[in-house]
């Protein structure tokens, strides 16, 4: 994998416009609430422009590989290098993220949370930002981590001073669960760092160069508990189950932003080290976890459905939802095939469209009910017809409807599980599958369920007449509009985000072939997917 060299200062200049911004913030004295919304906005925009202009400049025939390099050492002493690029696997996730965060800013407009402190706020917002884009676009192991991490604190914050009333146990919850997995994650990092020497030459946290070695010189049994390490590291982040109980809690306590920032962006830093990590840099030792991590993917499915039954708060269990989805990204990476990886990336994208509205669409219930439990709510299509149509839409999205985008996020990692890579247990996978096809029927349920309490029927005698409650306003429709149009053109048009992962996702699987021996299933995959 060659990188391309492009213009060195335009991924620079996406990653840290935001905190730019932030930093251009933190002149003014918080009084001035209506000019921070403004800069904060501002900066936002400036920086979707500039994720415009990398989709325009981006060579679509060449997705495969990384474009933009930009190679500069960093911290010589111990070989870290600030390393830079995107591909076809990195592209829609930072383009994602450029949309998104724009949108929250604007909802953020008339939805300052209590305490107040807009500029504290939107100054975390920007700061992650920041930490997220550099996430995607980082090619050096330490610049990863140092991304990876940054985007801790502002969401420690944001769910500790921003949050419900059990806000400081869901952020500390949060923060110890991200760290210890990060410590690990790190020291997986290190072990590659050193043990991957003899085979390359050299130290190096490169990615490209170790991807390029795919763990050549690494004895299967290190390999084995490096790759144990970087699966804990980001199975927290995603969340896996067992991994996944922070998650929840972090949900229902946090803001509306925080919750969508969350369900966009932030576990797909999980999911997205493993397709760019852990699987390509330890092919070997990928195929011999396979296994275990479908079964804990299926697991989560069945878990989070089940969960979603249980609950008796909207965001609550939208939150448990999120378990469920991330479980099929899961399946269709431990399928190590490029159709289940390209199906998880297209499951990242989709989970970040429709449940970062879901939780949009729970904040605006909040605002106008002042309260989540489900069994108060009722006759939001009567009070609140669009708000009401708008959950239903998105509803039959997350549950996977065809010609919605949540369709190919499940469907292909479902598919996927049928023929996993040589090497893996056939009817092991195809078992994964119909437990996963089950789970699709829980989601209608518990979706249906929670569409049917909500909206339907005549409202509560608590809310009939209720002066608040009022339907979908200007604010609302402009940051909700580019969602809901996106679920449809991904659902009815899915090859847009397909046909540019394909061969980054192709390109990866194919450095296994340049081993002697070992990860055999992972080389015969991508082998036939690129038609040799």
């Amino acid at each position: 994998m060659d990188p391309i060299a492009g213009n060195d200062w335009m991924l620079t200049a996406l990653v840290f416009a935001p905190l730019a911004g932030a930093l251009i913030m933190a002149l003014f004295p918080k009084e001035e609430e209506g000019l921070h919304k403004q800069l904060a906005l501002v900066t936002s925009l400036v920086t979707l422009g500039l994720g415009v202009w990398l989709l325009l400049d981006f060579d679509y025939d060449r997705a495969g590989q990384i474009q933009h390099w930009l190679d500069k050492e960093w911290i010589e002493v111990i070989g870290a290098g600030y390393t830079i690029g995107v591909d076809g696997m990195s592209l829609p996730l930072i383009a994602l993220t450029v949309l998104v965060m724009p949108l929250v800013f604007v909802y953020s407009w008339d939805h300052i949370p209590s305490p107040g402190n807009a500029k504290a706020f939107l100054m975390l917002m920007l700061i992650l930002e920041t930490g997220m884009i550099g996430t995607f676009v980082a090619q050096d192991l330490i610049l990863f981590f140092v991304f990876f991490e940054v985007v801790l604190l502002p969401m420690f914050f944001m769910i500790a001073v921003w949050g419900g009333e059990d806000r400081r146990y869901a952020s500390l919850k949060f923060f110890l669960y991200t760290l210890f997995g990060s410590a690990l994650m790190l020291l997986g990092f290190l072990a590659l760092f050193f043990l991957s020497a003899d085979s390359l030459g050299e130290h190096t946290f490169n990615m490209v160069d170790l991807t390029n070695n795919a763990g050549l010189g690494v004895a299967r049994s290190s390999q084995l508990l490096i790759f144990g390490g970087m699966f804990l590291g980001f199975g927290v982040k995603v969340p896996m189950f067992p991994f996944h109980t922070w998650l929840p809690d972090a949900h229902t306590q946090a803001p509306t932003q925080g919750s969508v920032i969350l369900a966009a962006v932030l576990l797909k830093l999980g999911t997205y080290g493993f397709i760019r990590i852990a699987i390509p840099m330890l092919p070997e030792a990928a195929e011999a976890w396979a296994p275990y991590i479908g079964l804990l993917a299926v697991i989560g499915i069945i878990y989070g459905a089940l969960g979603c039954l249980a609950q008796t708060d909207m965001k609550r269990l939208i939150a448990f939802s999120s378990v469920a989805h991330m479980g099929f990204v899961m399946l269709g990476i431990s399928t190590l095939t490029d159709f289940g990886i390209n199906a998880a990336i297209f499951g990242m994208v989709a989970h970040g469209l429709i449940t970062g509205m879901l939780f949009f669409v729970a904040g605006s219930v909040k605002e106008r009910y002042h309260t989540l439990e489900i069994g108060r709510l009722g006759g939001m299509l009567v009070q609140a017809p669009h708000l009401g149509w708008i959950l239903g839409f998105t509803a039959m999205a997350s549950l996977g409807l065809p010609g919605l985008a949540g369709f190919w996020g499940e469907f292909p990692a479902i598919l996927s599980a049928y023929n996993p890579a040589n090497g893996l247990a056939e009817e092991t996978f195809r078992g994964y599958m119909v437990v996963a096809a089950i789970g699709t029927v829980l989601a209608a349920g518990y979706l249906l369920w929670l569409l049917q309490r909500t909206a339907m029927g005549e409202p509560p005698d608590e809310f009939k007449d209720d002066p608040e409650i009022t339907d979908v306003n200007t604010i609302e429709w402009i940051a909700w509009s580019p969602l809901l149009f996106l679920i449809v053109l991904f659902g009815v048009a899915p090859g847009l985000i397909f046909e540019i992962t394909d061969p980054a996702v192709v390109e990866s699987l194919n450095n296994c072939l340049q081993l002697p021996d070992g990860c055999e299933g992972v080389a015969d995959a991508a082998q036939a997917a690129s038609g040799g």
